[in-house]
C-alpha cells in the first residue's frame, strides 16, 4: 500500500474546501492552487499551503496542466485530487499527473477517455439500454439535419464531451435545428475544446436518476444508491435527493446492476456516477457516465454514512473496498445555491457578498464567506445545503427551514426560488419531471413586496436612529425622519418619529406602528412592531439596501429627495451588458435594420452564452465592441435607433 501524505487540490471553491476537511481528518497535508481572482478565497486560507497559478481566466490557471504539475512538484505533493469540473474528467491531465510520478486520485485515464465522449460511451458499452439517436462520425450539417428528420422531433442536440448542460439544446422543429447545432458547437468548443455533437430522441416527461458506483483496483465495483436529479434549469441540476420516488424495488435493482456492469466493463476504480433517464413507463436509458466525484455526492454520504472523498484517497493508496453490503437509510435532499436571478432567465450575478451566514442545523458545503467577490470567470454555484431526515417530508421540512435561516446578501440568488420549488404541492408529492420548472413559470417570480419590518429596519439603519444611546438622546432631541426606498416599480416612504432610546412611531403605506429596536450587532436588529418581535439583518452597498427577515431577503434602493434628470435619447437607445463578460459573436453591422427580438450579439459570462436581443425594431447606429473583447457590467454594447 502507498501512503499519501500531501495532496494538491486542482480545483477551487466549495469542492476544494470539502476535500481539505477530509484530508485534515486523515492527517494529510493539503496544497491549494489559486488564480488572481481567488487570492483571498476560503480554500486558500484553509489549506496548509497554496500556490499561485496565474491570471483569473481558467485557461490560464485552473485549466493549465503544466502549471498544475509544476505547482504539485514545487509543493512536494504526493498526489493530486481533481475535484469536479475543470480538469476532473480530462484524460491527458490524469496521464500527466501519473507521468510526473504523482498519484491521481480518480479513475484510470483510459476510463476517463472512454466515457468522456457520450457517443463513444454508447457505442462501447454492451447490454446497457440507450435512447435512440445518432452517434455517427459524420458531423456535417447536412448529415445531422437528415438524421434529425429520421429520428423525429422534438430532438436533443448534445455536446459529446463534457456535461453540465453546456452545448445542449432541445429542438422542437426542423426550422430551429441549424441554429441550435451551430450554437451547441460553439458552446461545446469553448467549454470542452471538442465540438462533436450527438442527437437523441427526446424522452417526454422523464426523470433523471443516477447511480453512484465505487470501484477498487482489485476489480470490485459496488452501487451505493441512486440520486434523483430531476429538478433542473438550463439542463443543470439544482435539487437532488435520495432515494428516488420514481423507483420500484425491481427497477432499482435493475438500474444498480446496469450501473455496476458499466464499471465492470471499464475496469473502473474510484468514484463514478452512471446517469439514466427514466420514462413514465419505468423504462430506463443510459445517458452518460461521469468519471469523477459528483456535486451531489453529499446526499449519498448522508444516507450511507460513508465519506466518498476518504474512499477515493484510500482506493488511490491501493486499499480494497470494505467487504460489506450497503443499505442506505433515511432520506437526504440537497439544493445548489447560485448567484443568479431566476426571474431573469437565471442570469448569473457577480459582485461582493455583503453578508453570508450559514444555517447551523444542516450540512453546508461552501467556499465563500462575507466579503468575498463572486467572479465572472467561474461557475456561479456558491454552496450546497444538505438536509437529512428519517423520511422525505422530514428532510424537506428541515431543508426549507435551513434555507429560511441562510443569509446571502449583496447578490441576486436562487434561495427563495428553491424554497418555492421545495414546497410546491407536486414536488411534495414526488410528481416531477425534468420539465418541472418550465411547467411552473409562476415559481420564478415572487410578487410579494418586502414586509414592513424590512423597510423600517432599513430606515432606522440609514438614518442612524438605531445607534442612539441615552446621552445622545438627552442632548440632541430628534425630529421625525423621512426615508424613501424604491422596490421594483414603486416607492415606499417610511416616517420615523423618535420617542426615546429605541422607541419610535413608524408610518408606512398609511399604517402607523409602534417600534422598539435593539441593535444586536453591526448588521442585526431585534425589531418589535406593534408587539411582534422579529430579527432583521440590514446591510448596504452604497444606496442599495439589503434586508433579511421572516425567512427571505430583499434588495431595494434609497431614493434621493432631489428630482432625477431624464436620460438622454442616446442612452435610452443603448443596449447595456447585463454583467461582465466577453463578446463571443456579433450578428449586425452599423446601418443594419433589425426586428424586435432579433439576436444582435452573444455575450459569454460564467460559462454560459447570453443573447442580447433587440427590444424594438430599429437601425443599428453604433457598435462599441467586437468579437473577443471584454466588457464590464452595464457597458453600452451597441446603439439602436427606433424605426419611424
Amino acid at each position: 500500500m502507498t501512503m499519501i501524505r500531501k495532496i494538491l487540490i486542482a480545483n477551487r471553491g466549495e469542492i476544494a474546501c470539502r476535500i481539505i476537511r477530509t484530508c485534515r481528518e486523515m492527517g494529510i497535508q493539503t496544497v491549494a492552487v489559486y488564480s488572481d481572482a481567488d487570492a483571498r478565497a476560503l480554500h486558500v486560507e484553509m489549506a496548509d499551503e497554496a500556490v499561485h497559478l496565474g491570471p483569473s481566466p481558467a485557461p490560464e490557471s485552473y485549466l493549465n496542466i503544466d502549471k498544475l504539475i509544476a505547482a504539485a512538484r514545487r509543493a512536494g505533493a504526493d498526489a493530486v485530487h481533481p475535484g469536479y469540473g475543470f480538469l476532473a474528467e480530462n484524460a491527458p491531465f490524469a496521464r500527466a499527473v501519473i507521468e510526473a510520478g504523482l498519484i491521481f486520485i480518480g479513475p484510470p485515464p483510459e476510463a476517463i477517455e472512454l466515457m468522456g465522449s457520450k457517443r463513444g460511451a454508447k457505442l462501447l458499452l454492451k447490454g446497457i439500454p440507450v435512447v435512440p439517436g445518432y452517434t455517427g462520425d459524420d458531423q456535417t450539417d447536412e448529415r445531422l439535419l437528415a438524421e434529425a428528420e429520421r429520428i423525429g422531433f422534438p430532438i436533443m442536440v448534445k455536446a459529446s464531451a463534457g456535461g453540465g448542460g453546456k452545448g445542449m439544446r432541445q429542438v422542437n422543429a426542423q426550422s430551429e435545428l441549424l441554429a441550435a447545432i451551430q450554437a451547441a458547437r460553439r458552446e461545446a468548443l469553448q467549454a470542452f475544446g471538442d465540438d462533436t455533437l450527438l442527437l437523441e430522441r427526446v424522452v417526454r416527461d422523464p426523470r433523471h436518476v443516477e447511480v453512484q458506483i465505487f470501484g477498487d483496483k482489485l476489480g470490485n465495483v459496488i452501487a451505493l444508491g441512486e440520486r434523483e436529479c430531476t429538478i433542473q434549469r438550463r439542463h443543470q441540476k439544482i435539487i437532488e435527493e435520495t432515494p428516488s420516488t420514481a423507483l420500484t424495488p425491481q427497477l432499482r435493482a435493475e438500474m444498480f446492476a446496469a450501473a455496476a456492469s458499466v464499471g465492470t466493463q471499464l475496469g473502473y476504480y474510484s468514484a463514478g456516477t452512471v446517469e439514466f433517464l427514466v420514462d413514465s413507463d419505468r423504462n430506463f436509458y443510459f445517458m452518460e457516465m461521469n468519471t469523477r466525484l459528483q456535486v451531489e455526492h453529499p446526499i449519498t454520504e448522508e444516507t450511507t454514512g460513508f465519506d466518498l472523498v476518504r474512499w477515493q484517497i484510500m482506493v488511490a493508496e491501493g486499499y480494497p473496498l470494505p467487504d460489506m453490503d450497503v443499505y442506505p437509510a433515511g432520506h437526504a435532499i440537497e439544493v445548489r445555491i447560485y448567484a443568479e436571478d431566476p426571474a431573469n432567465e437565471f442570469l448569473p450575478a457577480a459582485g461582493k457578498i455583503l453578508r453570508w451566514r450559514s444555517p447551523s442545523e444542516v450540512r453546508v458545503d461552501t467556499g465563500v464567506r462575507t466579503g468575498d467577490e463572486v467572479s465572472v470567470y467561474y461557475d456561479p454555484m456558491l454552496a450546497k445545503i444538505v438536509a437529512y431526515g428519517e423520511h422525505r417530508a422530514g428532510a424537506i421540512r428541515r431543508l426549507d427551514h435551513a434555507l429560511s435561516q441562510l443569509q446571502l446578501l449583496g447578490l441576486r440568488n436562487n434561495i427563495s426560488f428553491l424554497r418555492r420549488v421545495l414546497l410546491h404541492p407536486d414536488h411534495l408529492e414526488g410528481n416531477i419531471t425534468t420539465n418541472f420548472i418550465a411547467q411552473h413559470p409562476e415559481l420564478l417570480v415572487d410578487d410579494a413586496p418586502p414586509p414592513p419590518a424590512a423597510f423600517v429596519a432599513a430606515a432606522l439603519a440609514r438614518s442612524g436612529l438605531a445607534n442612539l444611546d441615552v446621552a445622545h438622546w438627552r442632548n440632541n432631541p430628534f425630529r421625525p425622519v423621512r426615508e424613501c426606498f424604491q422596490y421594483q416599480d414603486r416607492q415606499y416612504v417610511v416616517l420615523l418619529t423618535p420617542h426615546g432610546v429605541g422607541a419610535f412611531t413608524a408610518q408606512l403605506d398609511g399604517q402607523t406602528m409602534t417600534v422598539q429596536v435593539e441593535r444586536l450587532s453591526d448588521d442585526d436588529l431585534a425589531l418589535t412592531l406593534d408587539g411582534h418581535r422579529r430579527l432583521v439583518t440590514v446591510v448596504a452597498d452604497g444606496e442599495q439596501w439589503w434586508a433579511h427577515t421572516e425567512g427571505n431577503a430583499w434588495a431595494f434602493n434609497w431614493v434621493t429627495p432631489l428630482p432625477e434628470g431624464k436620460r438622454s435619447a442616446e442612452i435610452e437607445g443603448s443596449l447595456h451588458a447585463p454583467m461582465p463578460g466577453q463578446v463571443r459573436a456579433v450578428f449586425v453591422e452599423i446601418g443594419q435594420q433589425v426586428g424586435k427580438g432579433e439576436t444582435l450579439l452573444i455575450l459569454e459570462a460564467m460559462k454560459m452564452e447570453h443573447r442580447i436581443k433587440a427590444p424594438y425594431t430599429g437601425v443599428v447606429t453604433a457598435l462599441h465592441y467586437q468579437v473577443g473583447q471584454s466588457v464590464q457590467a452595464d457597458a453600452v454594447l451597441l446603439e439602436l435607433r427606433p424605426s419611424e
